[in-house]
């Protein structure tokens, strides 16, 4: 084993927790100790055993402290290789230095309180991460701690081994890399995405290592950003229930994602990651109500989410009705907390209407590389709607229009949705044919006896051809909501008019692949 025996450390700490700890051992160990600024005058009050950088460098500080480690002695003490730089260190009349003791600038701290950008790039530390950087390089033969928590440690194998092993020197090397990455990511994030197009790093922590990923011979973990103010999906308050999977917390995003567009009390069901029950209404219960019954084959042992405080008898409707997966809300009542318990294995969560939005964006990954976009964030105003057609939508079907809208954007391309009363009464989802979609909304309405006539549709992209205009007729279909921009859309709105429908074109696209 190879060991490490310092005598000489030098100190430097924007964290001085524990300080007196580690000084005070030094001092019992007759370590030399180097120090600088405030932490010089920290240790100068536990003991004498100190000497100023200034002076053992020979070289006065300048610009305020910018530069004041900054030093050839310094540095070629961490530095030196002591089988092979040693000549090199006593020609130059210099001396290793073998303990570097350091923390850095609190930059993500100062960013976070509301500092002026001069004071943010103030913060930016320079000497901190030269003086570890090389240390952690140069670990065969330099311990180096940044961390106060690690103190205790290295006091301890010191005090048992007679030095600091190889090991630990090793792991105490890694840390120094790791901290540095995230250091230089905060300042990346706060600068913003480069000029030279390089995509800005995240921070990102493992918050849980999941059973396994869409299938069983998949590995899968959840990260998390940090320094989250809000509790998102990746970090809900959970209840009860049995650990999230992968796609538990896939559907429960995509369900998440689609309630919160609306105002009104409302329930989103999901399944496979595509709404196939949405409703709005005057409270919860009725809202689940009506979500459950657009397809209640398919909502066994989905996802249910909720814009609204869940309450006891819609608790109860859910465990006396059916199967699922996972409850989402921004609040329960009590009672319906007790409810769920009664149902060991439903997952409860509790997620704020308020999200953080970190990553600006989705990512993809393809062979090679990923791709970035916006979230589609996008949402149509009235000024933006443009009625097409002969007739106008009247007043009820221009609500059950904009309801539609909203729910067609959650579901996958192909994306036709039937709905009426605010409630989603066919969706057809990921075909290669809108009118296959079509079919299967209006299939699915049947299935569950719900009345087509007079409901509206709502697609998520332009109709290349007039077949799926005369399938929602066929099927009594009364406005259609639709983005337009198709070579053949003289040819749609003529078809249209002959089934005397009702069209508004939003001239935005909402695919979901």
């Amino acid at each position: 084993m190879i060991l490490v025996k310092p005598k000489t450390a030098l100190i430097s700490l924007s964290d001085k927790t524990n300080i007196d700890t580690i000084v005070k051992f030094l001092s019992e160990k007759n370590i030399k100790i180097l120090s600088t600024g405030g932490t010089y005058k920290a240790i100068k009050e536990i003991t004498n055993n100190v000497i100023e950088v200034s002076k053992f460098t020979g070289f006065e500080e300048i610009m305020g402290g910018r530069v004041k480690t900054l030093h050839p002695k310094i540095h070629a003490g961490i530095l030196a290789r002591r089988d092979s730089d040693m000549g090199i260190l006593k020609d130059k009349g210099y001396e290793p230095i073998d303990l570097v003791i350091v923390n850095l600038y609190p930059f993500q701290e100062t960013i976070g309180s509301n500092c002026t950008f001069e004071e943010a790039i103030e913060q930016i530390d320079i000497g901190g991460p030269t003086m570890i950087r090389a240390a952690a390089k140069n670990f065969k033969d330099v311990v180096v701690v940044t961390d106060p928590n690690d103190y205790q440690a290295i006091i301890n194998e010191w005090n048992e081994k007679g030095g600091i092993s190889y090991e630990s020197r090793m792991s105490l090397s890694k840390k120094v890399f790791s901290m540095m990455a995230e250091y230089n990511k905060s300042i990346s994030l706060y600068l913003g995405e480069d000029s030279d197009g390089y995509a800005i790093n995240y921070e990102f922590k493992k918050s849980s290592n999941l059973r396994y990923g869409e299938n069983p011979h998949q590995n899968a973990s959840l990260y998390t950003f940090k320094n989250l103010k809000f509790k998102n999906i990746a970090n809900s308050k959970i209840y009860q229930g049995k650990e999230l999977s992968y796609n538990n917390i896939v559907d429960a995003d995509a369900a998440w994602e689609c309630v919160r567009e609306f105002s009104n009390p409302s329930c989103v069901i999901v399944k496979h990651a595509n709404p196939c029950g949405v409703a709005e209404s005057d409270n919860v219960y009725n809202a689940y109500d009506l979500a459950f019954k657009t397809d209640p084959t398919s909502a066994f042992g989905g996802i249910i989410a909720f814009n609204s405080l869940v309450d006891l008898a819609t608790a109860k409707e859910i465990n006396d009705r059916q199967f699922v997966e996972v409850v989402i809300a921004p609040g329960y009542e009590k009672e319906a907390i007790e409810e769920f318990s009664n149902k060991k294995n439903i997952r409860v969560l509790e997620v704020d209407l308020d999200q953080d939005n970190i990553y600006p964006g989705v990512i993809k990954k393809v062979s090679g590389g990923i791709l970035i976009q916006d979230d589609d964030h996008k949402k149509v105003t009235l000024d933006e709607i443009k009625c097409v057609t002969k007739r106008q939508p009247t007043n009820k079907e221009f609500i059950d229009l904009m309801f539609a809208w909203k729910v067609a954007k959650f579901v996958k391309s192909n994306a036709i949705v039937y709905a009426k009363n605010k409630q989603t009464i066919g969706i057809g989802a990921g075909q290669m044919s809108r009118v296959i979609s079509a079919e299967i909304a209006n299939l699915k309405a049947k299935e569950e006896g719900l009345d087509i006539k007079n409901a509206v549709m709502a697609s998520d992209a332009f109709f290349p051809f007039r077949d799926g205009i005369d399938k929602a007729a066929s099927s009594g279909i009364a406005a259609i909501i639709q983005p337009g921009g198709s070579i053949k859309d003289s040819e749609v709105i003529q078809a249209a008019d002959e089934h005397e429908i009702a069209m508004v074109y939003t001239g935005t696209r909402h695919f979901r692949h």
